[in-house]
């Protein structure tokens, strides 16, 4: 696809949603670091419904590690791999107190670091916490990368790239959102509802349906 018309269907998009936000519920980059290592494999609406109960209890590396595993797994067993989830979340908490001061670093590299934290999660947070023009692939943005002909790709990571560097960069910081709700209500796996997509007229999709 060309610049041209990325650029038209980035336009759509933010008249469509000026200010696009995440549907985690989080108040802090902590609370958005441990709703999104939660989300693996998880629904956002599983992890909210897990997250109003705990984040009252612990909402800081402290509160977490005062938990312990065993005291964090009743709050997450509704929640795919809440073992080792919880495991990881200890972990990640006592390696931010101990060389972080506590706080979410900023950088991909030092992110990446963290027990149960990789490219995805740390693209999350640099960009819904701290502004970073960074791209999260999940399997909706990999979908819609594809599907459309936006930024077709083999594997997340060669899709990541080509879709920072085919976005204009006055869009990049909104561009996650934009293509991952795209995705989860519009362009969805089974049947994308072509008949009511914003972007219908500009998708290289060669199999689009009437719904």
């Amino acid at each position: 696809m060309n610049r041209r018309k990325v650029r038209k269907i980035m336009q759509r998009f933010q008249a469509n949603m000026p200010e696009p936000e995440s549907e985690l519920v989080y108040a802090s980059s902590y609370e958005l670091l441990v709703a999104v290592m939660l989300s693996a494999q998880a629904t956002d609406v599983s992890v909210n419904k897990a997250t109003q109960k705990l984040f009252p209890v612990a909402n800081t590396p402290q509160g977490i590690i005062a938990l312990g595993v065993e005291g964090l797994k009743p709050y997450l067993k509704t929640i795919n791999l809440y073992p080792t989830k919880s495991r990881n979340l200890v972990k990640m908490s006592e390696i931010l107190l101990e060389q972080y001061e506590g706080e979410v670093p900023r950088t991909r590299e030092a992110l990446q670091t963290l027990p149960g934290v990789g490219r995805k999660t740390a693209n999350v947070v640099l960009n819904a916490a701290f502004g970073q023009p960074v791209m999260a692939v999940d399997t909706h943005i990999f979908r819609v990368s594809n599907r459309t002909g936006i930024a077709p790709g083999k594997n997340v990571t060669e899709v990541e790239e080509k879709l920072v560097q085919i976005i204009p960069e006055a869009f990049l910081l909104d561009a996650h959102h934009w293509l991952l709700l795209h995705g989860r209500y519009t362009c969805m796996a089974r049947t994308p509802k072509c008949g009511n997509c914003l972007i219908s007229d500009l998708c290289e999709y060669p199999e689009k349906t009437a719904a």
